[in-house]
């Protein structure tokens, strides 16, 4: 089986690790932006604002997160959505894209907790079932989640037995490598789909994605699995594939290249590739937390302030993971 279609059906498949509820946070196997800080989807909101005062986004504009796992995120930007412009919650429309059911369940659920009536969730299990003017897309880490093939010195590996074995030949993979400059390493599957699922969606919109990678493709294998915070490299000798398989998550690096290429293909404009630390404080972290001090107490504040400090200071997120900013603007 190739790889990729082995990582499908890890990630994706019958009883595959993203196919049902699975906490994330100390709970989990990992963290996430979202389950370190609220203020990582206020900040969100906070661009999004900035953008309807610029013009660009209209007033029944579409905020669809992509891949929500509980729908904290959306959450999150609607609430803080309501402190900040209040008035903006009588036009807007608010959506999740989510490939399974049980997972569409958990969140609509989450939404009834948290908002009653107030708010209607729109659902929907591909991006071409939108129906929209204007939108506003979301994601934070799904492109580190689309199957990739793994390359080595021209072959492709397959998975026998439990073991990846590169003596799969595949000239796109060769030229693909070659084109970023790599002899080795992961080559995701499914990004130019996505991107002209998308482009195809609406016929104006703004997408911002967050994720952990580099602009420039790695000549090297970064191919991982995250099992309750342990981290262990795919190729780990003592790494037995079948005891993992389905139960933990499995990711790469992204090369941004490649997204950014996939988008662009499709006629549309990457507008901003920055750290997260830059992109986090241009879009008005720093102002959110201002806000805050004036209206709370001061150990709250301070308890904030350290979350927001897991995001933003280098050695932690603000370096690792990277912020990456598509536009459309169809006639």
């Amino acid at each position: 089986m190739l790889f990729s279609h082995y990582m499908n059906e890890w990630l994706y498949g019958e009883d595959g690790y993203y196919g049902s509820y699975r906490p994330i946070g100390k709970k989990g196997d990992f963290y996430t932006a979202v389950s370190t800080s609220k203020f990582f989807g206020g900040t969100i909101a906070n661009h999004i604002i900035k953008r309807f005062d610029e013009g660009f986004l209209a007033p029944d504009t579409l905020v669809c997160e992509i891949g929500a796992h509980h729908g904290y995120l959306l959450a999150d930007i609607i609430e803080f959505i309501y402190t900040l412009r209040p008035q903006l919650l009588q036009t807007l429309r608010f959506g999740i894209v989510e490939r399974f059911d049980k997972l569409q369940d958990q969140q609509k659920s989450y939404f009834t907790e948290s908002f009653g009536d107030a708010i209607q969730l729109e659902h929907y299990h591909d991006i071409s079932e939108i129906n929209a003017h204007s939108a506003f897309f979301i994601a934070n880490e799904i492109f580190d989640a689309f199957p990739c093939e793994l390359f080595y010195k021209g072959k492709i590996g397959g998975v026998e037995e439990g073991k990846v074995v590169f003596d799969v030949d595949s000239p796109q993979a060769i030229a693909h490598a070659q084109h970023y400059k790599k002899d080795r390493g992961e080559i995701s599957v499914g990004y130019e789909s996505f991107a002209k699922a998308m482009a195809q969606s609406v016929p104006k919109f703004e997408f911002m994605s967050f994720d952990y990678g580099e602009l420039a493709a790695r000549s090297d294998f970064s191919i991982r699995i995250y099992q309750e915070h342990n981290v262990v490299p795919l190729f780990d000798e003592g790494l037995e594939l079948e005891k993992v398989y389905k139960s933990t998550d499995i990711t790469y690096d992204v090369n941004f290249s490649h997204v950014q290429d996939a988008f662009e293909a499709e006629g549309v404009t990457c507008v901003q590739f920055a750290t997260q630390l830059v992109a986090l404080v241009e879009m008005g972290i720093l102002d959110l937390l201002s806000l805050l001090k004036e209206k709370v107490s001061e150990e709250i504040y301070l308890q904030e302030l350290e979350k927001v400090k897991i995001l933003i200071t280098p050695s932690l997120m603000g370096e690792r993971f990277k912020m990456i900013r598509f536009v459309q603007e169809k006639k």
